[in-house]
């Protein structure tokens, strides 16, 4: 069986696929339970583009949420919570792009991970920037601002971003540090493009 899963594994690296998905362990039955949790599937519009991982200040534009994804060392799942899967169905189209939340569960036999993600997929930096006035408020244009001009800019040069890398929580335990700290950091994910520098990167 193991030699089984190592030649499976070592076939979806080769052929650049996702590991298939097997059934999730006790532990990552237990978290979904606890957060009420259910399997999702993104929409490819999301899959498909690229991801920051800082709200307001983010530094970098990482690739196609599709690639990292691809880079997971374990069985992967999409889950949306419950209630937010309630709220998206009920989004009246007519009131314009939203946002909403999305895990991918990392289940490592037993050891998980949500990569807690927003979609924003629908929205351009200028809707983006009024769905944060929504939460923000009049501290949305000072404190948003700056970002905005960034991702202004990466789409111009080709770069636009359809999501967001909002929390990293390992086990129920939400990471302190930025998920951006923890992509370029222990996670080893490379940029495509500094937003500081208004260039893109690795090409």
């Amino acid at each position: 069986m193991r030699v089984f899963i190592g030649l499976l594994v070592g076939a979806c690296l080769v052929l650049g696929t996702t590991i298939p998905a097997m059934a999730a362990s006790e532990e990552a039955m237990k978290l979904r339970k606890a957060d009420s949790l259910r399997e999702f599937t993104p929409p490819q519009s999301f899959l498909n583009g690229n991801f920051v991982a800082d709200e307001m200040d983010p530094a970098f534009i990482f690739g196609k949420i599709s690639d990292f994804v691809k880079s997971r060392p374990c069985s992967t799942a999409w889950l949306i919570e419950e209630r937010e899967k309630a709220r998206l169905e009920s989004l009246d189209k007519q009131s314009g792009p939203g946002e909403y939340t999305l895990y991918l569960e990392q289940d490592c036999g037993g050891k998980v991970v949500h990569y807690v993600f927003v979609d924003r997929s629908q929205a351009n930096t200028a809707q983006w920037l009024e769905w944060r006035k929504l939460f923000h408020k009049s501290k949305a244009e000072p404190e948003f601002g700056a970002a905005k001009e960034g991702l202004d800019k990466a789409t111009r040069d080709g770069f636009p971003v359809d999501a967001e890398l909002r929390f990293v929580d390992a086990s129920g335990n939400l990471e302190l540090k930025k998920p951006e700290e923890t992509l370029t950091g222990e996670l080893k994910v490379k940029p495509i493009y500094d937003i500081k520098q208004g260039k893109a990167l690795g090409r």
